[in-house]
C-alpha cells in the first residue's frame, strides 16, 4: 500500500507564479501562507500578486497570442503537446494527488482515482477533439462563398474555485488552450499549489512561454483586476453566484468582454410515487450530498420524496450516513475530511443552527466533529421557507421534503434560485422523458445521480449558470469569436 503520509513529508511545494514562462515572486514581494485544512499547518507560502503582476500577465499573455507561437501552430500541433501534457499529469499522478488532498483537504483515495485521471482526461479530450472540428460554408449562390469560420478569442482568463483544483483547471485551460488562446489562471487563494505544479508540467510539455500564466493571490487583488481589464477578451469563473454578478459587473464596466459563469446550486432529487430499490437510492444519494464533504456545487443537497416513500428513504438514508468514514485525507479509507476553512465550517454550522431553529429535524449529524471535520448530516420535515431548503450550504448536510404527489415534487424541486442539476427517480419510462423536461436544471440524472461526462456540456439555468458551457465540444464556444469570410467570385 502507498505510504501516503511518507510522500507527503518529502513533498516540495511551489512558491512562485509563472508569468511569461519563468517563475517568479509578486512583484511587491508579498506573500500569504496556504494551509492544510486538516491540521491548521502551513504549507507553503504563496505570492500575493497585486495589478503589476496582472498586467504582467495580461501582456504577457497578449504577446504570446500576436506572436502566433501557439495560435499559429497546426492544431495537431497543439494538440501533441496538450497530449504530451495530460502524459506527465499521469505520470505524476501520486505527487499531484497528495498535494492536493494537503491543499484542499480532499480524501487522497479521490485524488488518485478521480480528479487527478479525470485532469489529465480533460486535458487530453479537447487535445483530441481541436483537429477533428470543422468550419462551415454556408449555401450561397453560384458566384459566392460563405465561409463561416472560428478563430481564438485571444486572452482569457480563468478564475478557479478551491473545490475541485485540478479539474476545475483543465475544464478552462483544456478547451481555451486547445482552441489557440493564450490563459491567465488564477486559482483560489485557498489551493494555489497543484496550479502552479501544473504550470510547471505545461512548460515541460512544450506550451510557449506567456501561453499559460498562473497568477496567485486575493480575489480583489488579482481576479477583480483581470475581470476589469481592457486587453482580457474572455473570462471563465466557478465559484459562488455573489462573484459571478461581480464579472458580470466588471465586463460592462471595461471591455464588454465576454463572460461564463458556473455558479451555485441547491440540487434537488425528486424521487416520484413509482420509485423501486429504496436502498439503492439511499446509497447513491448519501454519495450525491457527503461526497467531498458536500463541497460540491451539484451536490444533490435536497431529496423531494413522495410521500408514501418518505419514511422509508429517512430510514435508509441514516443507515448509509452511519457508515461513512470522516477523518484524515491521507486514510485511504477516509470518504471525508476536513471542510477548506474555519470561515467556512462557521457558514456551514450556522445555516445547520438555522435549519434546528426552523423546526426541521436532525435525523442525524448535525454537529462538527474534532477540527474542521462535519459530521454528515440529514435534516428531515424540511418545508420550502426553510433556509437550508433554499440556500446553498456546501457542506455535507441534506434536506429531505415530502411531496404530495409526483407533480407537486416537481414543483418542489424548481422552487429554488438555482438550477444547476437535478436527478430523478422513476420507473416509468414516460416519466422519465416528461419530468425531466420539467425539471429546471442543466444536467438531469434519471436513476442515478450524474454530472454527465467530459463529451456532456455542464453548465447550469437561472442563478446557477451564464454565458456557455463547460466539457464537450460545446466548450470551446466560449473561447472562440465566429466570423463570416463573403467571397465575390465575380470580382
Amino acid at each position: 500500500m502507498t505510504d501516503y503520509k511518507a510522500i507527503a513529508a518529502n513533498l516540495i511545494f511551489p512558491d512562485k507564479v509563472l508569468i511569461d514562462g519563468v517563475f517568479q515572486d509578486a512583484a511587491g514581494g508579498e506573500t500569504f501562507d496556504t494551509l492544510n485544512p486538516a491540521n491548521g499547518d502551513v504549507l507553503a507560502k504563496v505570492p500575493a500578486c497585486g495589478a503589476a503582476d496582472v498586467e504582467a500577465a495580461v501582456a504577457s499573455a497578449r504577446r504570446a497570442f500576436e506572436s502566433g507561437s501557439w495560435s499559429g501552430l497546426h492544431p495537431s500541433a497543439r494538440k501533441a503537446i496538450l497530449l504530451k501534457l495530460a502524459d506527465l499529469i499521469d505520470e505524476n499522478t501520486t505527487e499531484l494527488a497528495v498535494m492536493e488532498a494537503l491543499d484542499a483537504g480532499k480524501p487522497i483515495t479521490d485524488c488518485v482515482e478521480i480528479d487527478i485521471p479525470e485532469t489529465a482526461n480533460c486535458i487530453r479530450w479537447h487535445a483530441e477533439a481541436q483537429d477533428k472540428l470543422y468550419d462551415q460554408i454556408a449555401p450561397s449562390a453560384p458566384d459566392a462563398v460563405g465561409l463561416i469560420v472560428r478563430e481564438p478569442i485571444g486572452v482569457v482568463a480563468a478564475v478557479l474555485p478551491w473545490n475541485f483544483p485540478l479539474m476545475m483547471m483543465a475544464w478552462k485551460i483544456g478547451p481555451a488552450l486547445a482552441t489557440g488562446n493564450s490563459v491567465i489562471v488564477k486559482p483560489a487563494e485557498q489551493t494555489s499549489l497543484t496550479a502552479l505544479r501544473l504550470g510547471a508540467l505545461a512548460l515541460e510539455a512544450g506550451v510557449p512561454p506567456g501561453v499559460l500564466n498562473i497568477v496567485t493571490g486575493m480575489g480583489p487583488d488579482v481576479g477583480e483586476p483581470l475581470g476589469r481589464h481592457m486587453d482580457v477578451d474572455a473570462v471563465t469563473f466557478t465559484g459562488s453566484t455573489e462573484i459571478g454578478r461581480k464579472f458580470l459587473i466588471y465586463s460592462a464596466e471595461s471591455n464588454t468582454k465576454e463572460v461564463c459563469l458556473e455558479m451555485g446550486g441547491k440540487s434537488a432529487a425528486v424521487v416520484l410515487e413509482d420509485a423501486s430499490d429504496i436502498p439503492r437510492i439511499a446509497e447513491i444519494q448519501a454519495g450525491a450530498i457527503f461526497w467531498n464533504m458536500g463541497e460540491n456545487c451539484t451536490a444533490n443537497s435536497r431529496i423531494i420524496v413522495h410521500h408514501t416513500l418518505y419514511d422509508a428513504l429517512i430510514a435508509e438514508l441514516e443507515k448509509q450516513a452511519t457508515t461513512w468514514v470522516v477523518g484524515d485525507p491521507l486514510d485511504p479509507e477516509t470518504q471525508n475530511g476536513p471542510l477548506i476553512s474555519a470561515e467556512h465550517m462557521a457558514k456551514v454550522s450556522g445555516l445547520v443552527e438555522t435549519g434546528k431553529a426552523q423546526g426541521a429535524r436532525v435525523v442525524c449529524g448535525g454537529e462538527a466533529g474534532e477540527g474542521l471535520l462535519f459530521k454528515p448530516t440529514i435534516f428531515a420535515e424540511v418545508t420550502p421557507e426553510m433556509d437550508i431548503f433554499q440556500h446553498e450550504i456546501f457542506g455535507p448536510v441534506l434536506a429531505v421534503t415530502k411531496a404530495d404527489s409526483d407533480e407537486h415534487a416537481i414543483e418542489l424541486a424548481n422552487n429554488s434560485a438555482y438550477g444547476l442539476d437535478a436527478t430523478l427517480y422513476t420507473r416509468d419510462i414516460a416519466k422519465a422523458h416528461k419530468y425531466a423536461r420539467a425539471l429546471k436544471a442543466g444536467t438531469v440524472g434519471v436513476n442515478t445521480y450524474s454530472e454527465g461526462e467530459i463529451s456532456t456540456p455542464f453548465g447550469g439555468f437561472k442563478a446557477s449558470g451564464f454565458g456557455g458551457r463547460d466539457n464537450g465540444v460545446h466548450a470551446h464556444d466560449q473561447y472562440t469569436e465566429l466570423k463570416t469570410i463573403w467571397i465575390d467570385l465575380n470580382g
